[in-house]
């Protein structure tokens, strides 16, 4: 049975996709994007997260036995995760949730076990399971077996991807997709590499590859003020919606800073920093893009 990484199973999902669904969120990630919001998914490995508002201070993590974690009065707990082997055992010690580990090992089955525990709320409202991340294809084997085996329980799938993969992985898995949420996040070669760490040309190829194979397909383009809130890149989103006869919608999603906190837990710093798009702004792009596309456009 194959076997994956996963750092959240988020039931009652209402923005991934028709209807009531179960968002199965992947490790790993492949895109560097500094405005993520989920940095949690960036690593394909299990790790462990630190809370310092939740620490007490009781000491159970001193059971660690690589010395990882310390308590003194003057710092308080110190958490060493270089060394950190993410055995658990601090884990079972922790009566706060101040550590927590992100990342767990499934199979197959027991995500799909979990997610038809809710089918009864897929089958009213038109629901079913997405499938993201990090990016679901740097767990491509998995991702597909997934899908595979949701689609033998009947549900309705899809799947919020980047676009980044092989032409062979990402065909692989489009038999299994009843949607693609495809992020669309910059314009151009350049910019691409620039600010995500990977090419385009991949990205817009598995795009088309997509729309040829009929796969109904979402764009979801972040809008991110200072780096993609122009009109360079509004032409561009309308353009490619325009040419891509699957894309049935456009989803603008306004930038929020969330990830910047996520990522305290895990000794990292952001120096990203900029203002989220007022409603205001966001409608106006939206009405940009909307008098240039012949798909419906939306601000999520």
């Amino acid at each position: 049975m194959e076997k994956g990484i996963v750092f959240n199973i988020q039931k009652f999902s209402l923005h991934d996709g028709p209807g009531i669904r179960t968002t199965v969120f992947l490790k790993g990630c492949p895109l560097r994007c500094p405005w993520c919001h989920n940095p949690e998914g960036l690593e394909i490995r299990p790790e462990v997260a630190y809370t310092a508002r939740k620490c007490i201070g009781c000491g159970g993590c001193l059971i660690c036995e690589k010395g990882c974690h310390t308590v003194t009065d003057d710092k308080g707990h110190l958490y060493l995760r270089g060394d950190c082997t993410v055995c658990g055992k601090c884990l079972d010690r922790c009566c706060t949730g101040a550590l927590e580990l992100i990342g767990k090992e499934y199979t197959v089955e027991e995500v799909i076990t979990k997610v038809m525990a809710d089918k009864a709320f897929y089958e009213k409202s038109g629901g079913g399971m997405t499938v993201s991340g990090g990016e679901p294809l740097f767990q491509h084997t998995f991702t597909k077996a997934l899908l595979e085996a949701a689609k033998e329980k009947g549900l309705h799938t899809a799947m919020e991807t980047s676009g980044f993969a092989s032409h062979e992985v990402f065909t692989s898995v489009l038999p299994y997709l009843d949607l693609l949420l495809f992020d669309y996040k910059v314009t151009g070669e350049n910019a691409y590499r620039e600010i995500t760490g990977v090419p385009f040309e991949p990205i817009l190829r598995n795009l088309r590859t997509a729309s040829d194979n009929g796969t109904p397909i979402v764009l979801r383009c972040p809008i991110i003020p200072g780096v993609n809130d122009n009109e360079a890149h509004y032409d561009a989103i309308a353009a490619l919606a325009n040419e891509t006869s699957a894309v049935f919608r456009v989803d603008l999603e306004p930038y929020h800073a969330l990830g910047t906190g996520k990522l305290e837990r895990f000794d990292k710093v952001n120096d990203f920093t900029t203002e989220p798009p007022s409603k205001e702004k966001m409608q106006e792009i939206r009405d940009y893009i909307g008098a240039k596309c012949d798909k419906d456009v939306i601000v999520s």
